[in-house]
């Protein structure tokens, strides 16, 4: 008669089925939910509001980060609450329909055409140089530390740019390329430490102003260019975090690019996060909140578009020191949000807060990996001997 009773009142709750279905996802993920709005010291997720019950079913992980924003729940460890959600397999097993819009539009369309590309710039990067500086630290690096000789953030950062050139063999006259060079702290790092001349290209006006401004003095050129519109020779070219916005069905297209760029004695690297599993979108959170006509490529989708154009001389994996440098990015902006403009709302700061919680979340889980991958044209007579 109790377990009756029980079910009368859990369906007369609001989405009282809904209710009943996440609570028991969650409990298999090992998830404690607080439904009274409080933290009891038990719950490691504070629901606010009973209709996200019926939000995260019909919407899945769009729901889940949407709700967080408009604060219908919280958790003490949002990382470690999203950690035990991905670890679980809860985003496979509650898709969501746009998650299925999202696939279809990007099996019929390439998402990353010139005009497309952009609009990560314009929406993402140009946010403001004020929120970047304030999370990224001494140096304005916004791709993953190495932390193996690390221990803070900035050392973590200047070992992962001294790796990069010392996997390139960088020396005094080399002529680099930099595709999608940010805020220029590589090419900074590569002139000063490495005596090289270099050209970076961008698509964010927020990011090459700052850059020029940066590198200035330096033998550098900052352009405000898409990758696909270089033509010209270059020693050595290295892409540090930019190819997560190339799009699978220009993987092939960005390969000749730098093919068609470099010498048969020339190397590149490619520096990206990727995926255990070839898809051909992102999730739909991420791409309507964070990176809009983003995509992680998969092992399998980068070998296929390096086939017949590069030999792969090394792929060194290190995805867990990402969970370390999110981390310090939150310690960071956690710490400035009441120092950042207005404009960074209280809204903004929970989209923000999800987007760091659940990047840290899926690399913790093996969900996402960090790859470097240094390429020749011919290969390297003798072999390559990978530093480390």
């Amino acid at each position: 008669m109790a377990e009756a009773s029980d079910m009368v009142k859990r369906r007369s709750m609001p989405g009282g089925h809904a209710r009943g279905r996440v609570l028991e996802l969650l409990s298999t993920a090992g998830v404690r939910v607080s439904e009274d709005g409080v933290d009891d010291g038990h719950g490691e997720l504070v629901v606010h509001d009973t209709r996200l019950y019926r939000r995260l079913i019909t919407q899945g992980s769009l729901g889940l980060g949407e709700a967080y924003m408009d604060g219908w729940w919280d958790a003490a460890s949002l990382d470690d609450v999203l950690a035990k959600i991905l670890d679980a397999r809860l985003d496979r097993r509650v898709a969501g329909l746009a998650a299925r819009l999202d696939g279809l539009r990007a099996r019929w369309f390439n998402l990353q055409t010139r005009r497309r590309s952009r609009e990560v710039g314009r929406r993402h990067y140009d946010l403001g140089n004020d929120l970047y500086r304030a999370m990224l630290g001494k140096r304005m690096v916004y791709s993953c530390g190495y932390w193996r000789d690390a221990r803070d953030l900035d050392a973590a950062q200047e070992a992962k740019l001294d790796l990069v050139c010392r996997k390139l063999g960088l020396r005094p006259g080399m002529r680099v390329l930099d595709i999608g060079c940010g805020w220029g702290e590589a090419l900074k790092f590569a002139c000063e430490r490495y005596g090289v001349t270099g050209i970076g290209v961008t698509i964010s006006e927020e990011q090459a102003a700052f850059a020029r401004e940066l590198c200035q003095g330096l033998p550098v050129e900052v352009r405000l260019q898409d990758y696909r519109d270089v033509d010209e020779r270059f020693d050595r070219i290295f892409s540090i975090g930019m190819f997560e916005h190339v799009g699978h069905a220009n993987y092939a297209t960005f390969m000749d690019v730098m093919r068609r760029c470099l010498p048969d004695d020339g190397l590149c690297l490619l520096h990206t996060i990727g995926r255990n599993v070839s898809r051909r979108f992102t999730d739909p959170w991420i791409a309507r909140y964070i990176f809009p006509n983003s995509m992680l490529p998969s092992a399998v989708q980068i070998s296929e578009a390096t086939e017949g154009r590069f030999i792969i001389e090394d792929w060194h994996g290190f995805g867990t020191d990402y969970d370390l440098t999110l981390q310090a990015w939150r310690r960071n902006v956690e710490a400035a949000w009441n120092a950042l403009p207005a404009r960074y709302d209280e809204r903004f700061r929970r989209m923000w807060r999800f987007y760091l919680a659940g990047s840290m979340a899926s690399f913790r889980t093996r969900r996402a990996q960090l790859w470097q991958l240094v390429l020749s044209p011919r290969g390297i007579p003798g072999g390559y001997l990978a530093p480390r």
